[in-house]
């Protein structure tokens, strides 16, 4: 099921308030899920997976590109993420349960930087669009 147009608008207006720093928080949710599960670590074992490394950032800066180039392509994830969706499924071999944990650590670092914002219909519609994401990326895994 699709993004209603105020769940849209909601993701749309949180990203927004992000502005510039979407990237400071994707780095801050990658660090926990690397930190929480320690299995997502496996699909990583050229990095350097300390707090604040310079890998880390660099792949937290392509999950930030990526999540803003999907609040801008709502209305067609799947032809937007479809190269992206090989790349992880053929190529990098991501497990796709990493991007569901990542997923749910970046609703956790968003609760906590944005409380005052985070009410009950932000999470849900943020879950929900991350979901979407989520179902996107791992389509070429079917």
């Amino acid at each position: 099921m699709a993004l209603s147009a105020a769940e849209q608008a909601a993701v749309r207006a949180l990203w927004r308030k992000l502005g510039d720093n979407v990237d400071v928080y994707t780095t801050e949710a990658l660090e926990r899920t690397f930190f929480v599960f320690s299995s997502t670590k496996t699909y990583f074992p050229h990095f350097d997976l300390s707090p604040g490394s310079a890998q880390v950032k660099a792949h937290s800066k392509k999950v930030a590109d990526v999540l803003t180039h999907a609040v801008h392509h709502l209305d067609d994830l799947p032809r937007a993420l479809s190269a992206l969706s090989d790349l992880h499924a053929h190529k990098l071999r991501v497990d796709p349960v990493n991007f569901k944990l990542l997923g749910h650590c970046l609703l956790v670092t968003l609760a906590r930087h944005y409380p005052g914002d985070f009410s009950a219909t932000m999470q849900a519609s943020l879950d929900k669009f991350l979901s979407h994401v989520i179902s996107a990326l791992v389509s070429k895994y079917r």
